[in-house]
């Protein structure tokens, strides 16, 4: 996730050690926070490896610019949908501030893959609702309350990957939009649209 959001901040600007941290926690905040100790040797692993290069360099602070390498690679991380697929859902929304870098096609791909992800997790609440207000019950593995405990947890689950649901399709939406109001106007083409879920 860091090198990601190293690398996508660079393809806005050069950057140095204290403004990534201070970009970097705000975006990931408020407790989950970046340390001196993980971003530098990360900085100096992605100068050794030609992703970033040294721009500046004042007193012990050096100012980094993203290579054409590390944009090769920036943009490889950005299509990632297999990495950390338990964490997926955060790694999308950090990943939609910086679409702006990526084709209209690779956009729809992203957030047609994030639908899907997205419908994953709702099918799969479905059936364990299923399980706990019918086999739980008949089965008598828990009690009344243990299982409306469980239920009223699985419903807040369940709610929220809706939102999230309802708030990528609101995306996709206005990513269609763009694409034919820009892109289509130069290839004349037009977006598919998505599988809707069947609520």
């Amino acid at each position: 996730m860091y090198e990601l959001l190293l690398l996508a901040l660079l393809t806005r600007k050069p950057m140095h050690g204290y403004l990534f941290i201070r970009v970097i926690n705000d975006m990931i905040g408020p407790f989950a926070k970046v340390s001196n100790g993980r971003l530098y040797p990360l900085l100096t692993q992605l100068e050794a490896s030609g992703m970033i290069a040294t721009v500046a360099e004042e007193g012990r602070q050096r100012t980094f610019a993203i290579t054409e390498q590390g944009r090769a690679r920036f943009h490889r991380l950005m299509l990632d949908t297999t990495s950390n697929p338990g964490d997926y859902a955060r790694l999308f929304w950090l990943k939609v501030p910086f679409f702006e870098v990526l084709a209209g096609g690779e956009r729809l791909y992203l957030i047609d893959h994030y639908l899907n992800y997205c419908q994953a997790h709702l099918v799969h609440l479905d059936g364990e609702l299923t399980e706990m207000e019918t086999y739980a019950l008949q089965q008598r593995y828990m009690t009344p309350s243990q299982i409306a405990a469980t239920v009223q947890a699985i419903r807040h689950l369940h709610n929220q990957w809706h939102l999230d649901y309802n708030d990528v399709l609101a995306l996709r939406a206005a990513e269609v939009t763009r694409i034919e109001l820009v892109d289509g106007a130069t290839h004349g083409e037009s977006a598919p649209t998505p599988v809707e879920r069947a609520e």
